[in-house]
């Protein structure tokens, strides 16, 4: 039998340590969770894309009574600039949710099917992106999708 160990490197901001980029990034994500249709969770989710063009890219998440056809904030984000600005590779990504009238304390992770759609403009991309997960009072920064998603589907 063979073990092996799978770690993942965590890096914990205040606000206030990040710098004037992330802040703008964060600050945006957070805008978009007030642009989610969530009659059914009530959980807003709020995603900032920056592009290798500068262009900052939105999304939030979208419910439907025909569960599961809507849609997270990442996903919304991610597909709407390859289709918008096609050529242009995905730097960071900015996540956070709301709840209850206010953020959520602790951040949120993308799902595993976001981190699979993630993955895929990654590789396409041929570099990591950079993800700022937004709690009320921390971000944690990771780089690359792959630390949370290290047994990935290959493409085949």
């Amino acid at each position: 039998m063979e073990e092996r160990i799978l770690n993942t490197k965590i890096r914990v901001y205040s606000y206030n340590e990040l710098g004037e980029d992330d802040k703008k990034l964060v600050e945006m994500a957070r805008r978009a969770t007030s642009r989610a249709y969530v009659p059914y969770s009530e959980f807003h989710v709020g995603a900032a894309l920056l592009l290798d063009n500068g262009e900052i890219v939105t999304g939030a998440n979208q419910e439907n009574a025909a569960f599961p056809a809507g849609t997270c904030a990442e996903r919304t984000a991610v597909f709407y600039a390859a289709a918008r600005y096609p050529g242009a590779r995905f730097v960071s990504i900015a996540i956070a949710a709301w709840q209850n009238g206010d953020f959520v304390e602790d951040p949120v992770s993308p799902c595993g099917v976001c981190r699979q759609a993630i993955l895929e403009y990654e590789r396409l991309g041929g570099r990591p992106i950079d993800l700022l997960l937004c709690g009320r009072d921390v971000v944690y920064r990771i780089e690359g999708i792959r630390a949370l998603l290290p047994l990935s589907f290959e493409k085949f």
